[in-house]
């Protein structure tokens, strides 16, 4: 008998032993991540172009690589880790070639449309091709073109470029004054011959008055179609989508007349029409509504437009034209991102539901889908299938992220609360520390998306942004709220953020921490908050609205919102946001910055921006800093070197930025070291 017990406790021993156990998800970990920025498969599907991101920790900067895989074989072959990602690289018609930029043309990566002189004109620039074939890439001069965007002709015998025009952005007798507003950049469009591998001429077809962003050439209409960009967004008039008939003595003729930004411009297999999607900036004066994004098709014969899945409730995060005809598209709502599929404008939209989480990419052609999956414990990867209704066999085709699959991740849920106020439901997402699946009486950190028509959703990366998993880790439960603004809960809830940007989501997060505080599920002594860009703004906001934070981390958010529509990129975003101009509503710019509010301020504050950032001026928290020092609150501001609005220079910096937030949390969150009045 005692044999027999020893046998089994043995037994017992060897299999907990055997026992794979994972290990803690610590900074270098979560920062160790390869994000998916596009795919795109051949025309005969044989072939799929992945681009992926990742940090290089040794040179401090971004690889920004694009792999070429071979779907029979499963192979998979690293172009170039040095894509210049701005402008699209491209397949030719057959297949056989891919055009492409890269990022160490210095005039490419340094060109600013406001500081012009700080152009190198005698940098050479260059288009690069890849043979499917030969396996070899070679580079074509093009002097010191600036590549705006690249499509091919009808074969592979004629690429087309944009290049802007530098005569109109540069005046060569100022020199290095800098001339404001005394001209918008322009774009030429040429045309290089390929004549058996062999570069044969580069000729211009046509001057354009306006900064190309997109551009496509149907060759059975014979018509260009691209879609304008601005580097300063003061009125959306020109940011519209445009043709030149070439049939036509080249006429340019306007496809498009409203308030959005274009963006994923596609022909369709017959030529015949393009599809895009749109995103509300909003107008100068405040008389448009913010939505959704949204699809739309123009038919190049008639220049009629219709909007697919018009019926949709959510956000069009992404679609794909399909082989057989009509679309698929992947639709948030709520927080996750499904795929859907419609074969024409007037026909039912269809649901493809196989797992919860979120299809971020998505590319279709002859027998084959490929898209990117991720949810709250599976980090991004690309899988592959042949027929969308076998969506639950999906074969996985990279491993970039796999370490993450041996390491203990939060668990996550969503999370529902009502705002009192208007009796308005409010969803966000609920991260545990490790462990603490669903236990009461935690310490709460509430993270807020920036945007704010964006939305946190059911997924998994690993950056400086998206951190909600790593502060789980540190102890915190931790609150993302998609606040009223947020996607995914149709055009009425985004555009209700209107004329009271702050006011609005201040009331539904925090009945989001009021109803969490009710059922016991947090400790209301440990209160914390934060949040980037928009969420910067609302954490900034709400600091001064309660003293219940024990710390707060805010990231390039505004306090005073008339200056900075005076200095940003993006001033008609704020004007719409606000309702119109400072001058006409200066109640509403008051009333909603935070900077009349700072005497209320008793929350230690940690402060983070890019030094070179002008979507939120770098100013903002230079002032932001300077009120509260006078005001002898515990404060921070880090200014990254070198960083703008995105942090997407250096990799350093966003681990610099984690690092001192948590430091911040540690010592400020669990105890108050201020008498709250």
């Amino acid at each position: 008998m005692k044999i027999k017990l020893f046998s089994i406790f043995y037994y017992l021993f060897i299999l907990f032993c055997t026992i794979e156990t994972k290990s803690n998800l610590t900074l270098d970990t979560f920062l160790n991540y390869t994000n998916f920025v596009s795919l795109s498969l051949s025309s005969s599907g044989e072939y799929l172009l992945i681009q992926t991101r990742r940090p290089s920790w040794d040179t401090n900067s971004y690889e920004n690589s694009l792999w070429l895989y071979q779907i029979v074989e499963g192979r998979k072959k690293l172009i170039t880790n040095k894509l210049f990602d701005s402008v699209k690289y491209k397949w030719s018609p057959t297949g056989k070639w891919i055009a492409f930029l890269l990022k160490n043309d210095s005039s490419l990566n340094n060109f600013n449309f406001r500081y012009s002189s700080k152009i190198n004109l005698n940098a050479e620039q260059n288009i690069y091709l890849y043979s499917i074939e030969t396996d070899k890439i070679k580079s074509i001069s093009i002097g010191n073109d600036i590549v705006t965007a690249l499509t091919w002709s009808q074969n592979d015998l004629s690429l087309y470029y944009s290049t802007i025009n530098l005569n109109s952005t540069i005046d060569l007798e100022l020199k290095n004054i800098i001339r404001y507003r005394s001209s918008n950049p322009t774009c030429i469009i040429r045309q290089i011959n390929l004549n058996n591998n062999n570069i044969s001429l580069i000729k211009d077809i046509i001057n354009v008055p306006f900064l190309i962003g997109e551009l496509l050439y149907s060759y059975i209409e014979e018509k260009f179609i691209f879609s304008s960009v601005l580097s300063i967004i003061e009125n959306t008039d020109t940011l519209q989508i445009y043709l030149i008939d070439l049939k036509n003595n080249y006429s340019i003729i306007k496809l498009t007349n409203d308030s959005t930004m274009k963006q994923n411009l596609q022909l369709t297999l017959d030529n015949k029409n393009v599809i895009f999607q749109s995103i509300a900036l909003g107008s100068a004066d405040g008389s448009s509504e913010f939505l959704q994004q949204r699809l739309y098709s123009i038919d190049l014969t008639n220049y009629l437009i219709q909007q697919w899945v018009k019926d949709f409730q959510g956000s069009v995060q992404d679609y794909t034209i399909k082989s057989d005809g009509g679309v698929f598209i992947l639709g948030q709502v709520g927080i996750e991102v499904k795929i859907y599929s419609q074969l024409s404008p007037n026909n039912e939209l269809i649901l493809y539901d196989a797992f919860n989480g979120s299809y971020l990419l998505i590319s279709s052609s002859i027998n084959s889908i490929t898209f990117v999956f991720t949810s709250f414990l599976k980090a991004e990867e690309v899988y592959f299938i042949k027929n969308i209704n076998q969506l639950k066999s999906a074969i996985l085709i990279t491993n970039e992220n796999n370490q993450y699959d041996q390491i203990d991740l939060p668990q996550s849920e969503s999370y529902q609360w009502i705002n009192n106020e208007d009796n308005q439901t409010i969803q966000g997402i609920l991260h545990y520390p490790p462990g603490k699946f669903h236990q009461k009486n935690l310490p709460l950190f509430v993270l807020i998306h920036g945007g704010p028509i964006s939305a946190s959703i059911n997924c998994f990366f690993g950056d400086w942004y998206n951190w909600a998993p790593l502060a789980a880790t540190q102890g915190w439960l931790v609150l993302e709220p998609n606040y009223r603004g947020s996607t995914g809960y149709g055009d009425k809830f985004v555009n209700q953020i209107r004329y009271q940007p702050v006011t609005r989501p201040e009331k539904d997060i925090i009945s989001g921490i009021d109803q969490l505080i009710r059922n016991g599920i947090v400790d209301k002594n440990k209160l914390t908050i934060g949040g980037y860009s928009y969420g910067g703004i609302l954490t900034n906001w709400l600091i001064t609205q309660t003293t219940r934070f024990n710390a707060a981390l805010s990231g390039a958010g505004s306090i005073e919102q008339v200056s900075s529509w005076g200095i940003t990129d993006l001033p008609v975003f704020i004007s719409d946001l606000f309702g119109g101009f400072p001058w006409k509503i200066p109640q509403i710019y008051q009333n909603q910055s935070a900077i009349y509010y700072f005497d209320r301020i008793r929350t230690p504050t940690h402060i983070v921006d890019g030094g070179n950032d002008i979507r939120v001026p770098f100013t903002q928290n230079i002032m932001f800093e300077r009120a509260l020092n006078y005001l002898k609150i515990p404060v921070e501001l880090l200014l990254l070197n070198n960083e703008g609005h995105t942090l997407s220079n250096n990799p350093l910096h966003g681990k610099i930025k984690l690092q001192q937030e948590i430091k911040w949390l540690n010592l400020y969150g669990f105890n108050s070291t201020i008498t709250k009045q």
